[in-house]
């Protein structure tokens, strides 16, 4: 079974996601296409609920998510200020 990565309250993986996501210009359909390509199990739904916090994302879903947006770990996981 593969890992997965719970978002807590400092830490807002899914929003994180969305930031850079839209920064780069990429639409949620054309980010799962090119996750997709990868060989990245991910629909835009489950992409939605990763964005939105509802749904856990996998180590190889985040992997993916780190090599389509060109970001880093560090960038995907880091802690939310004062919200």
């Amino acid at each position: 079974m593969e890992q997965k990565i719970k978002q807590d309250g400092r830490i807002h993986i899914g929003a994180n996601i969305r930031a850079i996501r839209k920064a780069r210009g990429f639409g949620q359909t054309q980010m799962v296409t090119r996750l997709q390509l990868l060989g990245v199990d991910m629909t835009r739904e489950t992409l939605v609920k990763i964005e939105r916090g509802i749904q856990h994302v996998q180590a190889s879903q985040l992997r993916g998510i780190r090599d389509v947006l060109r970001t880093t770990y560090d960038e995907l996981l880091k802690e939310n200020c004062g919200d």
